[in-house]
């Protein structure tokens, strides 16, 4: 079920009449039969792996919250020595600890064996087929369950702060509550990914209906819906076109794809991002935001802080802070102090665990060489860029142009084709194609054609590059304003309404829709 179809609006509908007719402490369960309902739309198979998920984190962290109270009550009830007691303690997170190592393992075993088993039997074939014999590996490839890399971050998230927690109190006793969490059925498709602590703040609180929250909800879901009809589909055949036929389409027109891929896949993300906000806030529930002008920076680090914003806090708060502290890449640390010396080799971990974290984010991203080739080369560039700041700290002391607004467009122009050159990698078919597009740049730039036909030979009219270029323009306004500081100071109720219809007739009369319009979903669902 599609978020921009007829049928999820007529299904939101029905969802809100029920949720806030009925009202009262019936909401929570009935947002969980509509996530349920929605999700059986993807396939009713898929509901078999999710409800694994569920399953096997609630006994999980149940399991790990009531060791925690027979711990209280037995420290409690017997007079310990501090050696005994330490002891004890210990013998309880080892067990807590195997019961995250058997949710982690099913968790994450459902997303690697769905998710990469084709991937690795493909590459497995190839390094041992014997010559002029070609393995069939299409039976080990698997249709991705919807937001199946979405949802297992969130529950493995959860798991990990459950262990964390120092009391059980934190842990959800109610399954369904927690299907609900892991269900909840805007953010499912494309996150954001959401924190246990946070998001049940407000799924589970009952409440009566406001006209202030829905039409800033409906407000939010119009404007990411115009981001995805007026600009992201209609751009994306273009971008297809570029891709499909990368023979034609070399040198300028590799810089071309490359651009209208980035504001596609903003158009399409955030876009979603902004339904999913503007869908949970008209049920009352607040969903953490997942992008903050990410154009706008100046440097790559500065743009993962700013972009996918939950998914970067999770890699780092789950993955790169405990790898970084792990008692193999200490060691390393302390090899490396002995033979490169205090400060090369106190960056030997950060080193190891920045790549190792990039490539993961790489890998989740998807199964293909392409995204280990584009994780590896943020990682590297961060890196890089890590290690020079005292130069940078150097130049900017010594030369004052560097502190000039003009400087700091450059930083940002600097970093927006950078990252537009790493995320080719996420459009032309293979590593090597992607290298030879890139090349082509520079051998073959054919500046003369590009003069010469300009954007005519990729499928769109006047029209829709005059309708994306208006759109594209109220996002930066829209995006100005949101810096602004709007949200803390909402318009009346009246406006928004005004500004909801104005949106509503601009994507019904400019939208990518109609006969013959091929609907497809957010990018980021095959995530």
């Amino acid at each position: 079920m599609l978020f921009t179809s007829f049928s999820f609006l007529f299904f939101l509908a029905l969802l809100l009449l029920a949720y806030y007719g009925l009202g009262g402490g019936r909401q929570w369960r009935i947002l969980l039969a509509g996530s349920l309902i929605f999700y059986a739309f993807s396939g009713w198979r898929n509901l078999l792996y999710i409800g694994a998920t569920i399953v096997s984190s609630f006994i999980a962290t149940t399991r790990m919250a009531n060791l925690l109270e027979r711990q209280e009550t037995y420290l409690a009830e017997h007079r310990l020595s501090a050696a005994e007691s330490k002891s004890y303690r210990r013998r309880v997170k080892r067990q807590r600890l195997r019961w995250l190592i058997a949710s982690l393992a099913v968790n994450l075993g459902i997303l690697a064996v769905v998710k990469y088993t084709g991937f690795a039997a493909d590459n497995l074939a190839r390094l041992l087929q014997p010559p002029g014999v070609v393995w069939e590996t299409g039976g080990l490839h698997f249709l991705l369950p919807m937001g199946l890399s979405f949802y297992t971050f969130q529950v493995v998230g959860y798991t990990i702060d459950m262990y964390r927690s120092k009391t059980p109190e934190t842990t959800e006793r109610s399954v369904f509550r927690l299907a609900l969490f892991v269900s909840f059925f805007p953010q499912i498709i494309q996150g954001p990914i959401s924190r246990w602590a946070d998001l049940k703040q407000t799924l589970f609180t009952p409440r009566r209906f406001c006209a202030d929250d829905f039409s800033a909800g409906l407000l939010r879901a119009l404007f990411g819906l115009g981001k995805k009809l007026l600009v992201a589909d209609r751009l994306l055949a273009a971008v297809r076109t570029l891709t499909a036929e990368p023979e034609e389409f070399y040198g300028v027109y590799v810089l071309v794809a490359v651009f209208l891929y980035a504001v596609t896949l903003y158009a399409d993300f955030t876009g979603g991002i902004d339904m999913t906000i503007g869908i949970a806030r008209m049920f009352g529930v607040r969903v953490t935001e997942n992008f903050r002008r990410p154009f706008y920076s100046a440097s790559i680090a500065e743009y993962w802080r700013r972009w996918h914003i939950t998914m970067g806090t999770w890699f780092r708060d789950y993955l790169f802070y405990p790898l970084s502290l792990s008692r193999p890449l200490t060691r390393l640390g302390e090899s490396g102090v002995k033979l490169l010396g205090k400060y090369w080799g106190r960056r030997l971990p950060v080193w190891g665990a920045t790549m190792v974290t990039w490539l993961a984010t790489g890998v989740w991203h998807g199964a293909s060489w392409n995204f280990v080739v584009w994780g590896g080369l943020n990682g590297v560039v961060i890196l890089i860029s890590q290690e020079l700041i005292p130069l940078y700290k150097s130049f900017h002391a010594r030369w004052a142009f560097s502190n000039t607004r003009f400087y700091h467009a450059f930083q940002v122009l600097r970093t927006f084709w950078l990252m537009c050159f790493i995320r080719s990698f996420d459009i032309y078919a293979g590593v090597g194609l992607t290298c030879r597009m890139l090349l082509s740049v520079a051998a073959r730039f054919d500046g003369g054609r590009f003069a010469a036909a300009g954007l005519s030979p990729l499928g769109l009219t006047a029209a829709d590059y005059v309708i994306a270029l208006l759109a594209v323009g109220g996002m930066i306004l829209a995006g100005r304003v949101g810096a602004a500081g709007a949200e803390s100071r909402p318009a009346a109720l009246p406006a928004r309404l005004a500004l909801c219809g104005a949106l509503a007739v601009m994507t019904l009369v400019f939208g990518a829709y109609g006969p013959g319009y091929d609907a497809r979903q957010f990018i980021y669902n095959r995530f």
